[in-house]
């Protein structure tokens, strides 16, 4: 398993619009592609505006596996959706080497 880490700063104004709008939009996009195993929204109650998105993929290659057209189409009806009030200040992939069991 590998994991999708975005550091999201949004306006605190419409912080739960952009976590609802997210999964409306995001999370029903990428549960279509079949290497999509979920994703956790974080949010701070020291820091209104920081969001954290943790997307968990089957691989790097069923994650790479997306057209980047259909990223783009997708995050244009974001943008349309939420307009101007986040903005992604962080990035970074990793690659998960233990699992806890329940």
């Amino acid at each position: 398993m590998v994991i999708e880490w975005l550091k999201v700063m949004v306006d605190p104004d419409v912080r739960e619009q952009f976590v609802q709008t997210d999964e409306e939009i995001w999370t029903a996009a990428l549960a279509e592609y079949p290497g999509f195993l979920g994703k956790d929204v974080w949010i701070s109650p020291d820091n209104l505006a920081e969001v954290i998105l943790i997307v968990r993929w089957s691989s790097f290659a069923a994650w790479d596996a997306i057209p980047p057209a259909e990223l783009e189409q997708i995050e244009a009806r974001f943008r349309e959706a939420m307009g101007d009030t986040y903005e992604i200040v962080g990035s970074a992939r990793y690659q998960v080497r233990k699992f806890m069991r329940q």
